[in-house]
């Protein structure tokens, strides 16, 4: 598995985008194993895997992990391949936004993520950007793949924002 980028800002959007469109993952849609169980795991909502209670360190086996993950049509999730299917935890997203890069502005503007897992997402109409209102208030996410999501971390919504009121519509909002 290649290394992903540990920073945005050496990298053009071009660059951005071609790194994300190489990006082959396994067809875990087309997987349907018969045994499943539980995987003892889950994700925090700070974007932290974790087995039996103990975070994972080492980031290749997030990385890798995070290739198999599948949302279900119940809104559950499921680490999955050919031979097995195993259920695992997300307390809120699977994923945490925690860089963003952004070029243009206005309609021409181009926004990409690269995420805790080291991918990179560019947003657009296959991954759209939306808030969700909880009950402390709007969280912002980001469609990976599948049904999959990105929260966005703190600064990287600041950003956003920063970026939207900058563009001075009368309704703040970006294009990508």
């Amino acid at each position: 598995m290649p290394e992903p980028p540990q920073d945005l800002s050496r990298l053009s959007l071009a660059e951005i985008a071609h790194l994300a469109a190489e990006r082959r993952l396994s067809p875990v849609a087309s997987w349907n194993p018969t045994h499943c169980g539980a995987s003892d795991m889950r994700i925090a909502r700070d974007g932290t895997w974790y087995h039996q209670d103990s975070p994972i360190g080492r980031e290749a086996m997030v990385r890798l992990f995070s290739t198999i993950l599948r949302r279900e049509p119940d809104g559950g999730h499921v680490l999955v391949t050919p031979v097995e299917k195993l259920e695992i935890e997300v307390e809120d997203a699977p994923f945490l936004a925690v860089e963003l890069k952004s070029e243009g502005a206005g309609e021409d503007r181009t926004l990409a993520f690269r995420l805790n897992t080291g991918d990179v997402v560019v947003a657009g109409p296959g991954n759209l950007l939306r808030l969700r209102e909880k009950e402390d208030g709007p969280h912002p996410y980001l469609e990976v793949r599948d049904g999959l999501e990105a929260l966005l971390a703190r600064p990287v919504y600041y950003e956003l924002v920063e970026l939207a009121l900058a563009e001075g519509a009368a309704t703040p909002g970006l294009w990508s």
